[in-house]
């Protein structure tokens, strides 16, 4: 049976994510406008509402990226757009 070779190495694409990185520090994933908030249950259905009212979902990707609950029946989530729908 034949071995199968190994991968290229990986060192220069290392280094090419590395000088990225270096040249753009501030750019996280860069892409998305997030906000996080901590809001009673029905307070936190109106803001999610109103995200998805102002920016539809169709053109700026509108999410609920995270949400969790917590004690005292608040919720905490985050909520992900693009910053412009063009």
């Amino acid at each position: 049976m034949a071995k199968i070779p190994p991968g290229p190495p990986l060192d220069g694409l290392r280094r090419q994510i590395a000088r990225h990185r270096r040249e753009h520090p501030t750019r996280r994933d860069g892409l998305f406008v997030r906000e996080t908030f901590r809001l009673e249950r029905d307070a936190a259905r109106a803001k999610a509402r109103e995200w998805f009212d102002t920016w539809p979902k169709a053109a700026y990707w509108t999410e609920v990226e995270s949400w969790r609950q917590l004690e005292g029946g608040e919720i905490e989530f985050t909520m992900r757009r693009l910053p412009s729908a063009d």
